[in-house]
């Protein structure tokens, strides 16, 4: 994977794959949720679990976690893909997105479209027929942003905590 640069109003940006040292700043993405915040932790003392998960994220070849840097270098969006091979709809692989976060501060300036822009053009390079992704039920913004990209909301999610 290559990086890219996202020319957007801030940038440019620098679309890359995440490294170790990246991981606390996702979890900071992570954690800057109303929805989410209660179950991530920033403190550095509490990384373990997140650095294990990246070393199993980093080093599977149908995972890919992103994240983009402002010309500062500080990372300010992330994103997972996940390639998912199947046997319905013909055997088709399908692309899933999970954990889209864009920076406060720079939510409108085009940041989320280009990163899902780039994120559905890497799944037709991967031979993907089919892009999904999950959002909480109650991120209307986020379902109408999805909407505006061509996603459609087809389907009801179901998820069981364990």
């Amino acid at each position: 994977m290559t990086e890219a640069v996202l020319d957007l109003p801030g940038g440019p940006f620098t679309l890359r794959r995440a490294l170790a040292e990246d991981v606390a700043a996702i979890v900071g993405l992570l954690a800057d949720d109303q929805l989410r915040s209660s179950e991530e932790s920033t403190a550095v003392e509490d990384l373990a679990p997140y650095l294990a998960a990246f070393e199993a994220i980093d080093e599977a070849t149908d995972q890919l976690l992103i994240v983009v840097d402002d010309p500062a270098g500080q990372v300010v969006a992330t994103q997972q893909l996940t390639v998912l091979p199947g046997l319905a709809r013909s055997g088709a692989t399908r692309l899933q997105i999970e954990a889209v976060r864009v920076s406060a501060a720079l939510r409108g300036n085009g940041l989320g479209s280009e990163m899902l822009t780039w994120a559905v053009e890497y799944g037709r390079g991967r031979g993907c027929r089919l892009v999904q992704l999950t959002s909480d039920a109650s991120r209307l913004d986020a379902h109408r942003f999805y909407e505006r990209l061509g996603f459609s909301s087809s389907h009801v999610g179901f998820k069981l905590l364990l």
